[in-house]
């Protein structure tokens, strides 16, 4: 531990700061750290002139940072390290066209490396860029039956694909095939003008707009050195809850519908746009865009949103209650969720499985606990009490923090008035050859955004990573032993983000 730096959430420091070591004592630390029950929060490769490096940002109850030089290869650290650094090497890979030497499947997570004019690190049988042109895991059998769903859905759903390896109705395996959109969000992050970051950050993913945008300003403010005022984290905080609540009470609704229970699905949906319209009242937005600037807020919270928010926090608490109890009362709904689609504690550890999917299966990790910002270092925490890992656990974690959320934003509401910071207008100064790392509990779990600038202030690297980077392979793990027919229910107790991983 000698070798690691321990930094705060959303602490500058000088790149110069960071820790340097030999690739095989990069390997060693990070290898011995995550088998010690650590975590990976980033890991990612960057150019720092004609060199690359690599760069960890990794968890216990502290945050660390190390770094390591490497040539166009390098000893996997999935092979000695495990699952944790699976997604991470292969994207390591197709972005830079590093090859991590002995990963134990590697093949692409967006897209092709070649369409980008970098080395070929997939072998030739992918040459062609199309995302799935690979060999998918086959089970052999007389008996095996491959099914296969998308990437193109229907409705307005982003593409993904699915493929099923069955043994009848039952799924021996699930083989989930992500980035058909080619977004290329990060390289964009780099190259435009500083006052559309937070634009492009509340789109990474429309459903997690104020998690992503409060990373991303957080990121702007210390690199900048500005100051954010208690009443403006106090309105960023109240956002983001009801953001939280909004997408919990929506999921609630879908999994009524995933098992034919149509009165609470049709509650839900109703109460899910009554917390939408909350956000509209805050900021004029139903999604919580341009509520959220670097320095503050772009609107205040006045004498008259308050009292909305709480009359309406008052009258919603009784319906949430009401129906919650008569979806997780009702036999035949216990009978579809109980025992589906469970992800052991083991299991979620070792895939570093993040949020209400990782709560769920017993991992006691909140970022708004663990790494607090804005004004969660004054409030409680939260507990979840059910932790068996299956559809009912992921439901039951969404309906307790519901109830801890409504909790919190009446403990804000009933705060004094704090005077207000706005956003400055025009480019701000980035501290120069600087790092920061933010990190916020959004409401499918930790998003995290990490910034590297250049000699002159300039974005050298914008890494960006949602809490569904982690979780998707937890979903594959959900469906081992599961019939076929469980998955919808399955995937909607995860609902994990396309956008947000397609970056």
């Amino acid at each position: 531990m000698d070798n690691l730096l321990q930094i705060g959430n959303g602490q500058v420091i000088e790149r110069s700061r960071i820790p340097r070591v030999d690739f095989p004592s990069f390997l060693g630390l990070l290898t011995d750290f995550v088998h010690a029950n650590g975590y990976i929060v980033q890991f990612f490769a960057y150019p720092a002139g004609e060199q690359t490096r690599l760069l960890a940002v990794f968890r216990n109850s502290n945050l660390f940072v190390l770094e390591t030089e490497v040539d166009e290869a390098f000893p996997s650290l999935t092979l000695s390290g495990g699952a944790k650094f699976n997604l991470f090497e292969r994207e390591i890979a197709e972005q830079h066209g590093l090859r991590p030497l002995g990963h134990p499947w590697l093949k692409m997570v967006r897209y092709h490396a070649n369409a980008a004019g970098r080395p070929d690190v997939f072998g030739n049988d992918y040459r062609i860029d199309i995302p799935g042109n690979y060999d998918y895991f086959r089970v052999e059998g007389e008996a095996i039956h491959e099914v296969g769903v998308g990437p193109v859905h229907a409705g307005i759903i982003e593409p993904g694909h699915f493929r099923f390896q069955c043994a009848g109705e039952e799924v021996l395996h699930l083989e989930i095939q992500l980035g058909y959109q080619h977004r290329g969000v990060e390289r964009l992050l780099t190259s435009v003008p500083q006052h559309r970051l937070p634009i492009i950050a509340e789109a990474i993913a429309g459903d997690t707009a104020i998690g992503h945008n409060l990373c991303c300003c957080q990121a702007i403010e210390a690199l900048a050195g500005l100051a954010v005022a208690p009443g403006a984290s106090t309105v960023r905080t109240i956002a983001l809850e009801l953001e939280r609540i909004a997408n919990h009470i929506g999921d609630l609704g879908a999994l009524s519908g995933d098992v034919a229970f149509n009165p609470p699905a049709a509650y839900f949906g109703r109460i899910r746009g009554e917390f939408l319209n909350l956000l509209l009242t805050l900021c004029g937005n139903r999604f919580g865009k341009s509520l959220i600037r670097p320095g503050g807020v772009a609107q205040t919270m006045d004498g008259e949103q308050r009292q909305i928010i709480c009359a309406k926090l008052k009258e919603l608490r009784k319906e949430i209650v009401q129906v919650c109890d008569l979806l997780f009362s009702a036999h035949t709904v216990l009978a579809r969720f109980e025992s589906t689609g469970a992800v052991s504690r083991k299991i979620a550890d070792q895939l570093g499985m993040v949020g209400y999917c990782g709560r769920a299966s017993g991992l006691e990790y909140d970022v708004r606990e663990f790494f607090p910002t804005e004004r969660y270092a004054e409030l409680p925490a939260n507990t979840n009490r059910v932790t068996n890992g299956d559809v009912y656990s992921r439901a039951m974690v969404r309906r307790e923090e519901i109830m801890h959320s409504l909790g919190l934003i009446d403990r804000l509401l009933a705060l004094p008035e704090a005077p207000y910071s706005r956003a400055p207008m025009g480019e701000q100064p980035l501290a120069p050859a600087s790092f920061v790392v933010t990190l916020n509990e959004g409401w499918r779990g930790e998003v995290s955004h990490c910034l590297l600038t250049d000699d002159n202030g300039g974005i050298l690297r914008y890494k960006v990573k949602d809490p569904s980077f982690h979780n998707w392979t937890g979903l594959a793990m959900a469906l081992r032993n599961q019939e076929i027919s469980d998955f919808p229910l399955c995937n909607k107790s995860f609902n994990l983000s396309y956008c947000g991983f397609d970056l």
